[in-house]
């Protein structure tokens, strides 16, 4: 089993229990969507001596978290799964990490993110609507896609244009995955 140096930032311990089936590595429950100031301290603690991967729920309130921790911990990492990865085997339960298989949590550690300090911006709406992911039919599709190809999930226009600089997405990789997705609808 790998061994994962850097903590692992989860919103419960279903979440912790999964990851441990996958990998070794220990991790900090936020216990749902609030953070405190002493999480806060906590988590640029754990940056500092070995680092974080924020690895939430791909919802509302998962997203919400990963943008508080970002905001006070510069430098984390992020694994993203997609929401249909997330979904709950059974009628009841909510969307999250949980409900991942594992080989979806090993290919979301294998991929990861770290957020961009100082870098300046790349991608703006313009790049966006050029590309086709936004003021069209097919936007929304599109953008779920490219998250999926580019390994950042999902986000509105907006959101997208963020993470794409935040992720420091190179426009070699934006494009490559904006031609796959014209490819696959060309297919269909």
């Amino acid at each position: 089993m790998t061994k994962i140096k850097e903590v692992i930032v989860v919103e419960g311990k279903d979440d912790t229990k999964q990851i441990q089936k996958v990998v070794d590595a220990d991790t900090y429950e936020t216990n749902g969507s609030a953070l405190n100031a002493a999480d806060l301290a906590r988590l640029r603690k754990l940056q500092a001596s070995r680092g974080l991967i924020v690895f939430t729920d791909p919802d509302f309130n998962g997203e919400r978290l990963r943008k508080m921790i970002s905001v006070a911990v510069p430098g984390v990492k992020h694994a993203f799964i997609e929401r249909r990865q997330g979904v709950p085997h059974l009628a009841h339960g909510s969307l999250g990490v949980e409900h991942a298989a594992p080989a979806v949590i090993k290919a979301a550690l294998a991929h990861l993110y770290t957020q961009a300090v100082t870098e300046p911006d790349v991608y703006t709406q313009r790049d966006l609507q050029a590309a086709g992911l936004v003021g069209s039919s097919q936007a929304r599709k599109r953008r779920e896609r490219l998250g999926q190809l580019l390994g950042i999930g999902y986000g509105n226009g907006k959101q997208l244009v963020h993470r794409l600089n935040m992720f420091q997405i190179s426009p070699n990789q934006f494009v490559a995955a904006v031609e796959q997705i014209k490819r696959e609808e060309n297919d269909e």
